[in-house]
């Protein structure tokens, strides 16, 4: 469904949102000083700015569940020192074109960031952690609104995607804009708390055929369903919305795909307890129109471009760049 997978595309913005201690605050010296894995353009890459680049990728990869191996870990530390790399870069060219961040941009930024962490003391424990003070972080803050700058202006403001372009990616891929079949249902549960206790199921059996019996008498089922149900959508009247196959439990699902609107289920046992289903509303399988997924779909090939494109305008920086790697595990990706 489209819905989902632009959920899913959307965070490829990340992209613009460049991890901001990836960005060295770089000296000028002439000299190589010690601790340094980089030179950029004469301006150095010092090697605590790279540990804290690659524990920060090292510590990502972790959070996925896959931690990394020797071979993995080579491929950190390139990475990590090309971020560094890269950051500075585009860095540079943000200072040759004069885009400069006030002190009022960058306050509003430093307290939207702060924000994120909760409690001042919770603020304080990531910069501890990380070993950085509030200086060290505001020039990377800065430094890092400065190349967001420099990306929108040399990259994002340029890139377009025309209708056509649009259209032709909508006609060929017409299995991601498939609407699968849903019911829009409501239920009565009588739930078993202990299903390996004969005597309770007897109970909830009990129980959902008194309502059943209720309800064929006449009575109203949202009424009935806020009276009797266990289930916390009785605050609706026992009202689930539109469900597709795959988000229930198929007892369930099975007999709630096989109603037509307006009918009502007999009882449905599931390992939640005993069920009574109304389906109100049925749409068959479809495929979304153009026109409902143009908007989304045109922003979604842009983000798609603006990547390509930064890419690009990072790799044209660095050809024209003088780097020096001291760094021996590692070496800049070409």
């Amino acid at each position: 469904m489209f819905g989902h997978y632009t959920s899913r595309l959307l965070t490829m913005v990340g992209v613009l949102a460049w991890s901001l201690l990836a960005i060295p605050a770089c000296s000028q010296e002439k000299t190589v000083p010690e601790n340094v894995v980089a030179a950029v353009n004469g301006s150095f890459v010092s090697q605590a700015e790279f540990d804290r680049e690659f524990n920060r990728l090292k510590t990502s990869m972790a959070q996925t569940g896959q931690p990394a191996d020797e071979s993995q870990t080579a491929e950190i530390k390139t990475k990590a020192l090309d971020n560094l790399i890269y950051g500075e870069l585009l860095y540079q060219e943000s200072q040759k074109q004069g885009l400069e961040v006030t002190d009022a941009d960058l306050e509003a930024k430093w307290s939207s960031l702060k924000e994120r962490f909760g409690t001042e003391e919770n603020f304080a424990q990531a910069l501890a952690q990380m070993s950085l003070t509030e200086e060290e972080v505001k020039i990377q803050v800065r430094r890092g609104m400065a190349i967001e700058r420099l990306i929108d202006r040399e990259v994002v403001q340029k890139t377009t995607v025309a209708d056509q372009e649009v259209k032709t990616f909508y006609d060929e891929h017409p299995d991601l804009f498939k609407q699968p079949a849903q019911v829009q249902a409501s239920h009565i549960l009588v739930t078993v708390k202990d299903p390996a206790d004969q005597a309770q199921k007897d109970k909830a059996r009990q129980k959902i055929e008194g309502l059943q019996h209720r309800l064929k008498s006449g009575e109203d089922f949202a009424a009935l369903a806020r009276e009797a149900s266990d289930c916390p959508s009785k605050e609706k009247g026992g009202e689930l919305g539109y469900i597709t196959r795959g988000q229930t439990v198929k007892p369930f699902e099975d007999a709630a795909f096989a109603l037509e609107p307006g009918q009502m289920s007999e009882i449905v046992e599931t390992d939640f307890g005993y069920h009574i289903i109304k389906v109100t509303d049925k749409k068959e399988e479809s495929v979304l129109p153009y026109e409902e997924v143009q908007g989304k779909l045109q922003e979604y090939l842009k983000q798609n471009k603006v990547k390509e494109n930064v890419t690009q305008y990072m790799a044209a920086l660095k050809e024209k760049a003088e780097i020096k790697v001291y760094l021996k595990e590692a070496q800049p990706q070409e």
